[in-house]
Order: C-alpha cells, then sequence, then structure tokens
C-alpha cells in the first residue's frame, strides 16, 4: 500500500534533547563550581545519579514511566497542564525534588550546602529554557516530505513540556498536520491505543504510514506492534539485540526522504 502519513518523535529525532540536558547540566555545574569549588563533571554525574533515584521513589514514577517523562525533564518542567492527577501531585513534588537533587549531588562530593542546592535548582531550569536545540538536517529532512506526505508529531512527555520545547523552536510547528502528546491522551508509546489514535487523526491507515524514532522501546516497539513500518534513527552506532528490530535503520534524518520514497 502505498506511503500517506510520516509519523515523528520530537526528543532526539528532532530536537536534540540530550545535548540541551547536557549544555544546560555544564552551565548549572559551572557555577556550583565557581561557588564552591566543586568538579563540574563529578557534580554532573552525582546529580544525575542522585535524580534518578530520588525520581523513582515518588508515587508518581510508574505514570512518568508510562507517559515518558524522564528524570531530567522532572529538574526543569513544571507540569501545570493535564487533566491526569499526577500531573497535579507532579507539579507539587518537583519544586522540592529539584532542591534535593542538586543538594545531594553537592553532598555526594563533600559540600553541605542547601542554599546553593536551592540556587543550583533554579539555575538549570533557566539554562534549559535557553537551549532549545535542533539536528542539523530536521529541517532539510521535513521540508522534503512536506506536501507528498501528511506529517504527525507524536510524543511522549507531559502537555505543557512539550508544548514548551514547540514553542521554543516555532518554526518547527508548521510542518505538522497534527500534533499528539502522550499526556495528552492518557498513554504513551508503545501503547497501541495511542498509534491507533495518531493514524486515526490523520484519516489514514498503519499500513499507510512509517514511525520514525530513536527509542527502540516506543518508538519502534509501538509501531512494530500495530504493524506499522518502523524506521530506527541511530544517530551514534547503537546496537541492538533481536529483542526489538526496526524496519529499516538509517544514521540520519537526510535518509529519510529517498527511504520513504521507496517504500
Amino acid at each position: 500500500m502505498t506511503i500517506r502519513a510520516v509519523l515523528f518523535d520530537l526528543d532526539d529525532t528532532l530536537l536534540w534533547d540530550d545535548r540541551s540536558v547536557k549544555q544546560a547540566f555544564e552551565a548549572t555545574c559551572q557555577a556550583a563550581s565557581d561557588a564552591a569549588g566543586v568538579d563540574p563533571a563529578a557534580l554532573e554525574e552525582a546529580v544525575r545519579a542522585e535524580a534518578r533515584k530520588l525520581y523513582q521513589t515518588y508515587e508518581t514514577f510508574p505514570f512518568t514511566q508510562m507517559i515518558g517523562i524522564n528524570p531530567f525533564e522532572g529538574l526543569w518542567g513544571n507540569f501545570t497542564a493535564g487533566e491526569h492527577e499526577m500531573f497535579r501531585k507532579m507539579e507539587r513534588i518537583v519544586p522540592a525534588y529539584r532542591r534535593e537533587a542538586w543538594t545531594r549531588g553537592l553532598a555526594a562530593l563533600g559540600v553541605d550546602d542547601p542554599a546553593l542546592g536551592a540556587e543550583l535548582a533554579e539555575l538549570f531550569p533557566a539554562h534549559r529554557r535557553k537551549l532549545p536545540l535542533a539536528y542539523e538536517e530536521t529541517f532539510a529532512a521535513l521540508d522534503a516530505l512536506r506536501g507528498k506526505y501528511k506529517l504527525l508529531l507524536l510524543t511522549n512527555g507531559s502537555p505543557d513540556l512539550q508544548e514548551e520545547k514547540l514553542a521554543m523552536t516555532p518554526e518547527l510547528i508548521p510542518y505538522f498536520d497534527e500534533i499528539v502528546i502522550s499526556g495528552q491522551f492518557g498513554e504513551g508509546k508503545p501503547s497501541p491505543r495511542l498509534f491507533a489514535h495518531a493514524v486515526e487523526r490523520l484519516g489514514v491507515h498503519v499500513d499507510e504510514a512509517v514511525m520514525v524514532g530513536d527509542k527502540l522501546t516506543t518508538d519502534i516497539q509501538g509501531a512494530n506492534g500495530v504493524g506499522m513500518i518502523s524506521i530506527w534513527i541511530n544517530r551514534h552506532g547503537a546496537s541492538r539485540n533481536d529483542d526489538i528490530v526496526p524496519r529499516h535503520e538509517i544514521a540520519s534524518l537526510s535518509e529519510l526522504p529517498e527511504l520513504v520514497a521507496k517504500l
């Protein structure tokens, strides 16, 4: 059947979220080094570890896993939108979570300074919001596809945080016929219901669409599960086992238009 639609993941597929987070950590940890003499790289490692551990202790953790909200998004998101009660709980939790993650990270390096931890907890979100980074090939690939296929953005995450990322990169929005955020739908990728909802929004069948994403366990597993062609973007040469097998693999979005045209 002819391909009529291309579904895209957002984070680390179109937007370079990992790099934005990394640069925000680097800037914040450098400020901590200036204030307390800690090693910036060691502090980043410690805060990442403490944030992961702390994040798992909250009652919201299973929900965040299902919707697709990671610990580092908790370090800068506000979670003021979304109808599910867990978003309201997250909204209440995250201010203390941020302070505690940074304070514990400092303590792991021998610095007992809750005031500095609180300061860094506010500095990290400020830096992250200044770093909307898209991949170099993102817009060229979208330009090549626009007009030939229906385009849909299918992203896991909190409604307000994903919308904020898009608002920080407003030139991305007009490319898409539809934008579907898991936190608005109530289930995250790889939910078959979410994928069915997405293609229904476009008015196409699953075998008339392809899913492009960087995560095997969400993007690729979800597409495979509903019989949609999956395209794994593997920019860093990651290895995989045979548990989740993408139909196609590319190393750059620049390869995508030609591949889709051949399907």
